[in-house]
This record gives structure tokens, C-alpha cells and sequence, in this order.
């Protein structure tokens, strides 16, 4: 059932027109909500301000002036410095402001982000009526979502808020933060909803949703609301050059939040699923080489032996375009879809493979804290002043030997040809292949010696395909493909 958008009435604000490519153009258009007052009204009361302070070794400020023993002011410098207040010898506390708001009255859970309480050795819960109560223990914590579910012992039920659907939000839908911007205390401000799926690089599984409601310092972990009253997002992280609101914040959708507070609240801890494969883009180039669409889907650069992908039968190669029946259209969706299934639930994986659709069944594993769905899979171009073997495609080639596997640090199960040296001009340089790397597939065939590579290229040729693909293996055993042009 579909909920409604807005209960709130649409005001007219300009009476001017305004010219449009094809003719005049309603202001009315472009205009807002009336008036947000009674939902600010109403929701004030569960949103809090969040303080803590924490104990820092060492001097604070400036160093202090060094005074000879016996010299004239000795007495007077040591008076001032360490009897009236001037700068401390040893440990200084510290506090920091943040935002929160509280999703359980009677049990007294708070939500905020985990950099606002990171370090913290007391926290303290401001509400709006200038109550206060100090939280009595961090349920838990997940530093991936940058999320805290905090408990306080609350003497009387308190106001709360509930979770609303974050993937039904629009862009252009109208939303409103509440929070805490540079410890004025709680204010309002009113925007929509810009961008959604946004990723700033600030973790594996980065899903923001961006909006120009101000947010600055202070109101991270407060809520971002819909017009019905519900938490469709956290205040996170703004963009800003100055370090005030430029109008491009953004925030955890609540899709997300829910999972994860429901998971600190019964576990203490976030169980995320694990698939066991090492994922890359699909570029323009790899699609060519595959026969498929651009930014199609997931590669697999590696499988992780024993994984429950390789329980699973999946490849090396496989491109997945969907999981448990979403699709996969980029490289960074695939480990989000992952990471929130559920621990132990079989799953439908859709493929390709060697340009053939296929269909797999996995049982998702558990994703341990130290490990990492999708590598980097960053390299260099540096060059061997002194190259040897084949020259192929703008790589001088060898197979492997004891002599190169010392050389390059090559793990002794590793299978391939080595490249000793790159063609600075030659696209494959431009591709981030660099000597040590050991490439171990040319055009998804096994390759051991360099007329392996050769003949994958000329079959390459032969089938009008623009580029080579090129499976590669780098000393530190990460896996991945690049595809290299061959005319």
C-alpha cells in the first residue's frame, strides 16, 4: 500500500512569471510547504543534543615559557602557570557537541553517529525541555555506518520517533533537519532531498542521501524527516570548504539505520553477510572485452577458496547482475546488497558467464570485522631498466622462474607470465600494469608461457574485438582484471 506524500498544504509564493525555454512558467511551481511549525512542533521533543568530554594526555596550547633556575621572575612565572589557572602541566579534558534523537521512550535507546560519542568517557543527553540524563551504556556501535544506539534511564517515558521508508524518498521530496548546529541548540531547517545513492568515499558501503537543508557542525546524528514526521535519514558528514552549510549535506538513509540499530539492540554488534569475492567495475573497455553493456554488473576478480561463493560455484570472470532478485548495476552495489542480507539465508545470484546467463545459489557467510568485500585493486607504472623475454602488447613478458619469483616477491603457488617490463607509450602502461605483476588469464584462457598471451591476443584480433582481457595477479596475491587495447 502506497502512503501518502505530504499532509502538509502547498503555499503560493511568487505571483511573477518566469520564463521558460518554452514559455512562461508558474512560480508557484517552486514553492515549499506552508508552514513546518507543527511538525517542528511535534517532533522537537525526541530530538536531543548530545555532549561528551574526554580526558587528553599531555600540555594544551602553547608550549610553556622555560624561566632559568635563580633567575628574578622564577618565582613569579611558576605562581602564575601552575597555582592561578594559567596552562595546565598534565592532562586537560575535552568535550564536543553533537545530535541525536531517541527511537524508544520508554527504554530510553538514542541514536547518533559514532564519531559524535567516539573516545568519549562521559556522555550526556540534553533534551529539548533542559532535562538532562547521562547515558548509562553504549549498546553498541558500527563504525562502517558510522552509527550508536546509546541507553539512559529515563524517569518518565520520553517522546520518540519511528523510522520511515528512505527507499520511497524522491529527489525533489521536501525533508527537514533538527539538530544541534554549532551548540546553539536545537534548531530547524527545511530543504529536499538532491541526490540520493551518493558516494563520498567515506566507507565500503557509502549510500547517502544528499540534501541542501543547512546542516553544519554540530548536527551530526540528528535526524533528517519526511513530511509525515518519520526518520528517513541520519545527518552525517556536509561538504564544505569553509566548514558551514555550501547546501550539500548528507545522510544514512533510515533503509540502513533500521538494520543496523536493530542489530546493536539485539546483538550488540553488526552480523553482516559475506559472499567471498574480490568485485571491480566493469569499464567501457572490460565491457567490450565481454560483449556486455557499460557499468554492467559486478566482476569477479577473485573467489575466495572455501567462501561461500566458491560453495557456490562462482568463477572468476563471472560478472553477477543480480542478488536475491535486486539488480547489480554497479561494482559497489553488489557488497552494500551483501552486507545486508541476512547471515545463514540461502540467496539466487544471477551471472554471466563468458557471456552466457547462468544462475547460481549461495548461503550467505559472515562478514569478519578485518575483512573487505571489494579491494582497491590500485597499481603503478614503474618501469625495469633492464627488461627481458617477449614483447607483447607493450609488455616485455617471461614465464615464471625461481630467479623471478625472488625478484618480484612472487608467491611460489602463483601460475602465469611475469611482466618485467612496461612500454611507457604502450596503452597497457596507461592501464596500471607495472613489472612484478603476473598475469595469470589472456581473454579468459590460462596462460604459462608468453606465446600463450600472444596467441589470446590474435584470437583477440581475429574476433574484431578492440581490447585484450587480462586477468592479474600483483605480490600481495590481489586479483584483478584490465582489459587492454590491442590495435
Amino acid at each position: 500500500m502506497m502512503k501518502k506524500r505530504s499532509a502538509l498544504k502547498v503555499g503560493v509564493g511568487l505571483i511573477a512569471l518566469i520564463m521558460g525555454a518554452s514559455g512562461p512558467v508558474l512560480a508557484d511551481q517552486f514553492v515549499g510547504p506552508t508552514s513546518v511549525a507543527p511538525l517542528a512542533k511535534r517532533l522537537s521533543d525526541a530530538v536531543v543534543n548530545i555532549s561528551t568530554s574526554q580526558t587528553v594526555k599531555g600540555p594544551a596550547g602553547v608550549p610553556l615559557p622555560k624561566v632559568p633556575k635563580g633567575a628574578p621572575f622564577e618565582d613569579f612565572f611558576d605562581d602564575f602557570f601552575n597555582k592561578r589557572g594559567g596552562v595546565p602541566h598534565g592532562d586537560r579534558k575535552i568535550s564536543s557537541l553533537g545530535s541525536g534523537f531517541v527511537i524508544d521512550g520508554k527504554e530510553g535507546l538514542v541514536v547518533t553517529n559514532n564519531h559524535v560519542i567516539e573516545g568519549a568517557e562521559e556522555i550526556e543527553i540534553n533534551f529539548h525541555d533542559g532535562s538532562k540524563l547521562v547515558v548509562d551504556k553504549i549498546l553498541g556501535r558500527d563504525t562502517k555506518a558510522d552509527l550508536a544506539l546509546l541507553k539512559v534511564t529515563p524517569k518518565k517515558p520520553l517522546a520518540d520517533v519511528k523510522f520511515g521508508d528512505s527507499g520511497s524518498i524522491e529527489v525533489g521530496d521536501w525533508v527537514m533537519a533538527i539538530g544541534n548546529p554549532f551548540g546553539l541548540g536545537g534548531s530547524v531547517s527545511v530543504g529536499i532531498i538532491s541526490a540520493k545513492s551518493r558516494d563520498i568515499n567515506s566507507g565500503p558501503y557509502d549510500d547517502y542521501l544528499q540534501t541542501d537543508a543547512a546542516i553544519n557542525k554540530g548536527n551530526s546524528g540528528g535526524p533528517l524527516f519526511n513530511m509525515n514526521g518519520e526518520v528517513i535519514g541520519v545527518n552525517t558528514a556536509i561538504i564544505s570548504p569553509t566548514g558551514g552549510s555550501i547546501g550539500i549535506g548528507f545522510a544514512v538513509p533510515s533503509d540502513t539505520v533500521a538494520k543496523v540499530i536493530n542489530q546493536l539492540k539485539q546483538y550488540g554488534e553488526v552480523r553482516r553477510g559475506w559472499l567471498g569475492v574480490k568485485v571491480q567495475t566493469v569499464t567501457g573497455d572490460i565491457a567490450e572485452t565481454l560483449g556486455l553493456a557499460d557499468n554492467t554488473g559486478a566482476l569477479i576478480a577473485a573467489v575466495t577458496p572455501d567462501s561461500p561463493a566458491a560453495k557456490g560455484g562462482l568463477e572468476a570472470g563471472d560478472v553477477i547482475v543480480k542478488f536475491d532478485g535486486k539488480d547489480v548495476t554497479t561494482m559497489r552495489g553488489l557488497p552494500k546488497l551483501v552486507a545486508q542480507s541476512e547471515v545463514g539465508q540461502e540467496v539466487d545470484v544471477e551471472l554471466l558467464r563468458k557471456g552466457q546467463k547462468q544462475n547460481a545459489k549461495v548461503i550467505v557467510g559472515r562478514l569478519e570485522e578485518d575483512d573487505d568485500n571489494a579491494s582497491d585493486l590500485k597499481s603503478n607504472t614503474d618501469e625495469d631498466e633492464d627488461p627481458k623475454g617477449s614483447e607483447i602488447i607493450g609488455l616485455t613478458l617471461s614465464p615464471l622462474s625461481d630467479e623471478l619469483r625472488k625478484k618480484y616477491n612472487l608467491d611460489a603457488k602463483m601460475t602465469g607470465v611475469v611482466v618485467e617490463a612496461v612500454d611507457p607509450q604502450s596503452p597497457a602502461a596507461s592501464k596500471g600494469l607495472k613489472p612484478g605483476d603476473v598475469i595469470v588469464e589472456a581473454a579468459q584462457d590460462a596462460v604459462s608461457e608468453p606465446e600463450d598471451v600472444a596467441k589470446s591476443v590474435e584470437k583477440v584480433k581475429k574476433a574484431g574485438r578492440k581490447a585484450v582481457l587480462l586477468r592479474v595477479e600483483d605480490s600481495k596475491g590481489d586479483l584483478r582484471f584490465v582489459a587492454v587495447p590491442v590495435s
